[in-house]
């Protein structure tokens, strides 16, 4: 009987091991997905390799390609488990931060730890706080960022960014200025920048609006006309916003907010017959959109007709809870009746 042992006992762990090399992820939930192609290949060498982290983060970014972010989470976690590799890290988190931001910032935390020199991985992290509403988080980490690498632009813009949502408007601009004096080729900071212009009655706004016009060769874009019109409607040239808010509106029809400032301006001049048609074709355009049934509430309740008035304001609160002053107006318009 010892002597059988012996001779099976080695034939039998040989099985086992042969049996796990062949093993395709039969133990993965996703096992089904991870046997097709175009996944099967790095499986079946991650059943010769099962230590190779290489091939776990290989196929973790093909199921990302293939919008399979929970099996290729799982590939992330197995590869950084495995080694502390920096775009690991950066994978598995960018997975968390775009579904679970709290988990996120835990991993991270825990990353930076392992590689507190990651500039990608403090960024990340700044990113998170910010998507869970920790802007002092942000900003802390954003400036902790800056020190190190002053003029990393993206990381401008996010300060920029996120003293806009604390009401530091001025140092904000501050920074987009800072930012285009390094890029002054970046586009999408130039359109931030003349919306930060226009919202601060800067002159400046003109000047990058009609040099973002004369680089639009194709005469596509409305929004160079639109943050044009905010700055003239915030010095109140009137006449000068409806215009610029109608020539974006002809670039792009399906611009909702050039409706609502133009609405604006025709309210303030008391035109709200007017103010009222031009909110209510927004609302053809989109039934969900929120200030489109605020804006329509003002103009019944100014033209006294408070129930249609009650009824737009509680469809705005409806679409967004977050607006306050479509609700207190909504009150307003009760008491008023």
């Amino acid at each position: 009987m010892k002597r059988f042992a012996k001779i099976i006992s080695p034939a039998f762990i040989l099985m086992i091991f042969i049996s796990s090399c062949t093993d395709k992820g039969s133990n993965s939930p996703f096992s089904d997905i991870l046997e097709k192609e175009p996944y099967s290949v790095l499986t079946d060498s991650i059943s010769k390799e099962p230590e190779n982290d290489a091939l776990y983060f290989r196929r973790a970014v093909l199921l990302n390609s293939n919008n399979l972010p929970e099996p290729a989470l799982e590939d992330f976690k197995k590869a950084w488990s495995m080694k502390k590799d920096e775009k690991y890290a950066y994978g598995l988190s960018n997975l968390l931060l775009d579904k679970k931001p709290d988990s996120a910032i835990q991993f991270l935390n825990d990353a930076v730890k392992e590689l507190p020199n990651s500039f990608l991985l403090q960024l990340t992290l700044a990113r998170s706080y910010e998507a869970t509403g920790k802007t002092d988080n942000a900003l802390e980490l954003v400036n902790k960022i800056l020190l190190a690498n002053p003029e990393q632009v993206d990381v401008l813009k996010m300060k920029a960014g996120l003293l806009g949502k604390k009401g530091n408007n001025t140092e904000a601009l501050t920074i987009l200025e800072k930012a285009y004096s390094l890029t002054p080729y970046d586009i999408e900071l130039n359109y931030e920048l003349a919306y930060k212009y226009g919202e601060a009655k800067n002159p400046k706004a003109v000047a990058i609006c009609d040099s973002l016009i004369k680089i639009d060769t194709l005469n596509l874009h409305a929004e160079p006309y639109y943050f044009k019109g905010l700055y003239y409607s915030n010095i109140n040239e009137k006449a000068k916003a409806l215009s610029l808010f109608d020539q974006a509106l002809q670039h792009d029809y399906y611009y909702l907010n050039a409706y609502i400032e133009k609405a604006r301006v025709l309210y303030d001049q008391k035109k709200f017959s007017e103010a009222l048609k031009t909110v209510q074709l927004a609302n053809t355009i989109s039934a969900t959109f929120p200030d489109a049934y605020y804006w329509m509430g003002k103009c019944n309740e100014a033209m006294g007709n408070l129930n249609e008035a009650k009824l737009n304001y509680q469809r705005a609160f409806s679409l967004d809870n977050t607006f306050t002053e479509a609700k207190a107006t909504d009150k307003l318009a009760t008491r008023r009746k």
